[in-house]
């Protein structure tokens, strides 16, 4: 049984609340059994890709083909001894891991796995609920989530973990504007925020098609927000030792494993819900009858949901990590005014069809020529930002910082130029200073 809407038809919501309790709970525990599957799943196969694409093996001993490492770690983590530091604010300490997890794992209430279908008897959507304003619902709890992180780097009493916090919250800050504004295109289209009905409404048209500006810039903020490379850097390795669970070991730092890869899973989810078409069959399978009916669109579903999967780990064993200020940069300065022009374009698109024109050519039309428009502007600014700029003469320009200020040698800056006498005396202030302490 399956929800077709038109354009402009209402969401019907009715079919949700009215489950007994008996359903309700096995829709939590299959969600829930679904998530923590995925989760082992996804660790085991990344470190498989990751190896295969580097040349290596990956893990090979615990079970045939190595399948059994995931749940290896997961025991090995549970069963060691959680050491916690002296000088942590332990309340905070204790809550920041449970605050990071939960959140992950309440976002999926939302996510629809398929049409109704008969459960004992039962017919019933595959879909523990819906809302009237889903989307923001998932936006409000994974924002929440993100509290751990920073508490976590807060309360740990460490340089290193408060700077991964400090970090986290500058970094969703800043992504997050850009994914709420590629999804208020997909409202514009949809005419809802319930999920069932966005997806109800993608049966013939996916919306990757019609807002892919959209869909690219929630794919990086999506990234960003999990904190996954290229833009992990709350715990960026080279800089901050392991960043905001630096103090965390045990099954304390499990659990903030755990709700990464579970962020993962639902930032997945929710792309494949909003762009993807859902639980609906892809195209040449939806030229069959019964490929939306059944439980059949549950494999349709988990099918996209690993594609993006795939990407996240494909980008992990490729991309290096980014500097700080490019991170934050490309946030502000390409994808926030990217996304915001994006929506007036959108808009006045829909307008036109609300206006009674046909939009079945002219929207896809749009979307792709706006991507190629932003794409040409970034390739022109990538070949400006490289061309050589004539810097002044060394000879003349004035020492504009001080290299020993710190007590080692610190490189000029980009525009930056030391004079040749400037230079001449780097080694000889370096000598100086070293006699001068021994």
């Amino acid at each position: 049984m399956t929800l077709a809407l038109g354009p402009h038809d209402p969401v019907d919501l009715s079919a949700f609340g009215r489950d007994p309790w008996w359903l309700i709970l096995i829709k939590a525990v299959a969600i829930f059994a679904f998530l923590v599957l995925t989760v082992l799943a996804a660790i085991l196969i990344e470190r498989k890709v990751m190896a295969r694409m580097q040349h290596r093996y990956g893990p090979n001993r615990l079970g045939p083909f190595g399948v059994l490492q995931s749940l290896a770690d997961g025991i090995k983590l549970a069963l060691k001894e959680g050491i916690t530091p002296a000088g942590v604010d332990k309340p905070v300490y204790l809550l920041a891991p449970i605050i990071a997890t939960i959140p992950a794992f309440m976002a999926f209430a939302v996510i629809p796995f398929g049409p109704q279908v008969s459960v004992f008897g039962t017919w019933t959507p595959l879909q523990l609920t819906d809302l009237p304003v889903a989307v923001l619902y998932i936006l409000a709890i994974t924002s929440i989530g993100v509290y751990g992180i920073v508490l976590a780097g807060w309360s740990s009493g460490s340089t290193y973990p408060l700077l991964g916090g400090l970090r986290s919250t500058a970094q969703v800050i800043s992504y997050e504007v850009a994914m709420g504004l590629s999804f208020a295109a997909v409202f514009l289209y949809a005419g809802t925020m319930a999920t069932s009905g966005i997806v109800a409404r993608q049966e013939g048209t996916w919306y990757v098609f019609l807002l892919l500006p959209s869909f690219v810039v929630y794919v990086v903020s999506m990234v960003g927000e999990t904190n996954r490379a290229p833009f992990d850097l709350p715990e960026a390795e080279g800089e901050l030792v392991g960043g905001f669970h630096t103090e965390y070991s045990s099954l304390k730092f499990a659990m903030f494993m755990l709700a990464e890869y579970v962020n993962m899973t639902t930032v997945s989810a929710l792309a494949t819900t909003l762009f993807l078409g859902g639980w609906h069959a892809p195209w040449p399978l939806n030229l069959w009858e019964g490929a939306n009916t059944g439980w059949w669109p549950v494999v349709w579903f988990v099918g996209k949901v690993w594609c993006f999967l795939f990407a996240f780990i494909w980008l992990r064993t490729t991309l290096p990590r980014l500097r700080y200020d490019q991170f934050m940069r490309f946030g502000w300065q390409l994808l926030i005014p990217t996304a915001l022009a994006w929506v007036l374009v959108a808009g006045a698109v829909q307008a036109w069809a609300l206006a009674g024109h046909s939009t079945t050519v002219l929207a896809p039309v749009v979307s792709l020529l706006f991507t190629l428009a932003v794409l040409a502007v970034l390739v022109a600014r990538h070949r400006r930002q490289k061309a050589p700029e004539p810097g002044p003469d060394p000879e003349t320009f004035s020492l504009p910082f001080d290299p020993m200020a710190g007590g080692f040698p610190v490189p000029p800056m980009p525009g930056q130029y030391l004079s040749e006498p400037a230079r001449r005396a780097l080694p000889r202030e370096a000598d100086a200073k070293e006699a001068s302490h021994g």
